[in-house]
């Protein structure tokens, strides 16, 4: 998998849709309360994000088409247009901070941005690692030079999903210059996650015997529980945080081995986890990421994944709940996911099939 592969397969996922409604998360309630717009909200991270910041004491407005979701949130304000070019309802309006979780295209971005300058005093917009240039290096931070968008990049190309995010990031900075709050997540997994990434994880292991892991368990991961990602939303709002973050879980840095071990616990310790060597995946057509989600070889352009700095975040407040929550309240809401939308989540991953067949040459070949 080379570089540009990997960022297109892990386009996080803030404006996918939800399946179904989760419970409202439990972020303590603040003094500071704030009028607060959301463009979109009703995707995926969105609610999560909508959910904590009433949780707060703030008050929401939405801005949205009102296509996707409209039996969400019927007692908050909703405001209807389009960002590409339809932003009248925003017009003479004043918000103490703008959230912008699915800003993709720099163009659209900006029209959000500009308009807004005047009437708002902090603009969040959720950004992504992927705009990262460089994760060969391990511990890297926010410092770290971000990707360049090509001249000649299309609007509706996904293989430069991090070269668009980070061309958004300097639109929102150069439109609301010592306002603007950038935040950084990783894979997003929890309740309502449609990639089935962390989920190939949680229900495979959940459903025991023998599960197939990759390499020698020492490689990193890291990752964002959503209902993490958005009580620092509402957190970096309540305190007016600006600057830019990368918002990672866990706190300190966890090999995959430690990360499998603890969903294996969460659901009964019912799986025989069998790590294989990496060549010999790669012999078997076992492909990181794809087959084996949320990892990668540390070796090359990816020898510091999993690896990237939190501490700046941490110091603003950024907190995680045990990675054991996040597996049951995931294995749950899965259990709500409609039977049309489950093959969509169990195509991530190597399928059951293929698994048995690699354990079964691992093990003649051992």
């Amino acid at each position: 998998m080379n570089r540009r592969t990997f960022l297109l397969t892990t386009l996080a996922a803030c404006a996918a849709p939800a399946t179904k409604s989760t419970p409202m998360p439990t972020t303590p309630t603040t003094p500071t309360k704030k009028k607060v717009l959301v463009l979109g909200g009703t995707g995926y991270i969105g609610p999560h994000i909508v959910r904590a910041l009433v949780a707060a004491g703030h008050t929401v407005t939405l801005f949205n088409r009102g296509k996707t979701h409209t039996e969400l949130f019927p007692d908050l304000e909703k405001l209807h247009g389009d960002r590409d070019g339809h932003l009248e309802a925003l017009q003479g309006r004043k918000w103490d901070a703008v959230i912008d979780d699915a800003g993709f295209v720099p163009r659209i971005v900006e029209q959000s941005a500009k308009l807004l300058a005047p009437s708002v005093k902090q603009y969040v917009f959720i950004s992504t690692i992927s705009v990262y240039k460089d994760i060969a290096k391990p511990g890297m931070d926010e410092t770290a030079a971000v990707d360049e968008l090509p001249a000649d990049a299309k609007e509706e190309d996904k293989r430069y999903y991090g070269p668009f995010k980070a061309a958004c990031e300097k639109t929102v900075e150069a439109a609301l210059p010592g306002r603007a709050t950038i935040l950084r997540p990783g894979v997003i997994v929890g309740p309502g996650d449609p990639t089935g990434r962390f989920t190939h994880w949680a229900s495979r292991i959940a459903d025991g015997g023998d599960v197939l892991a990759p390499g020698d368990g020492t490689t990193p991961v890291q990752y964002i529980d959503v209902r993490d990602l958005a009580a620092f939303v509402a957190r970096v709002v309540a305190d007016t945080t600006v600057g830019t973050y990368n918002v990672l879980a866990p706190e300190h840095i966890t090999p995959i081995k430690d990360f499998l071990a603890q969903i294996n616990a969460a659901t009964g310790n019912h799986a025989q986890i069998i790590y294989v060597p990496a060549d010999f995946l790669e012999k078997q057509d076992v492909h990181g990421w794809s087959d084996m989600p949320l990892w990668l070889p540390p070796t090359g352009d990816f020898a510091g994944i999993g690896t990237q700095s939190n501490a700046r975040a941490v110091a603003k407040g950024l907190t995680f709940r045990p990675l054991a929550e996040t597996t049951k309240d995931t294995l749950a809401w899965l259990q709500t996911v409609p039977e049309a939308d489950r093959p969509k989540l169990a195509s991530t991953g190597i399928s059951r099939d293929r698994e048995a067949k690699v354990i079964a040459a691992w093990r003649s070949h051992g």
